[in-house]
């Protein structure tokens, strides 16, 4: 019998062949950037066009980057597998 079979039925891939990779997502590969610490960061929207309409304190705070909350770090994670 064959090491790669069960039950003396061969199966369709050998015993030691790892499981497909994971594709990163790559409209989240763009936008999102891992911290040392271990944060999700990414560039805040509302600051490419028609700002005339906004005021000085709104674009002023925009240009601060923002952070995943942690409740949603497990979504960014599983569109990152590969992001350290």
């Amino acid at each position: 019998m064959c090491s790669n079979s069960v039950w003396g039925i061969r199966t369709a891939f050998p015993a030691d062949v790892a499981m497909p990779k994971v594709k990163t997502h790559s409209g989240a590969k763009k936008r999102f950037k891992r911290t040392a610490t271990g944060k999700f960061k990414f560039r805040r929207v509302f600051k490419r066009h028609l700002l005339t309409n906004r005021t000085k304190k709104r674009k002023r705070q925009l240009r601060r980057a923002g952070y995943v909350p942690s409740a949603h770090h497990h979504q960014i994670e599983k569109l990152l597998p590969y992001k350290d």
